[in-house]
């Protein structure tokens, strides 16, 4: 009984697959290259999370400072502004 092999037929690409490869204006990336740019977007996406994240914070606490102002307590408004002053614009 001799061996047999097993030959896989290679799907027959898309239309659009067709289109894409046979364009020279298509970038193809290695899988490090992207996994590179996702790192990026992904650090990028962090550093805006984290400054909108601050700014909201600074935005509730001048609410806050200025409840506490129209009742009368200006120091502790002041207090509330200044809590962490590098962020007081």
């Amino acid at each position: 009984m001799k061996p047999t092999m097993h030959t896989h037929a290679q799907p027959e690409m898309s239309q659009l697959q067709r289109q894409l490869l046979g364009q020279d204006h298509v970038k193809f990336y290695t899988q490090q290259e992207f996994d590179a740019a996702l790192a990026m977007a992904k650090a990028e996406i962090m550093t805006v999370a984290i400054q909108t994240t601050k700014q909201a914070l600074f935005i509730e606490r001048e609410a806050c400072s200025e409840l506490a102002r129209a009742d009368g307590h200006e120091e502790l408004a002041e207090k509330i502004l200044n809590r962490i002053p590098s962020q007081r614009q």
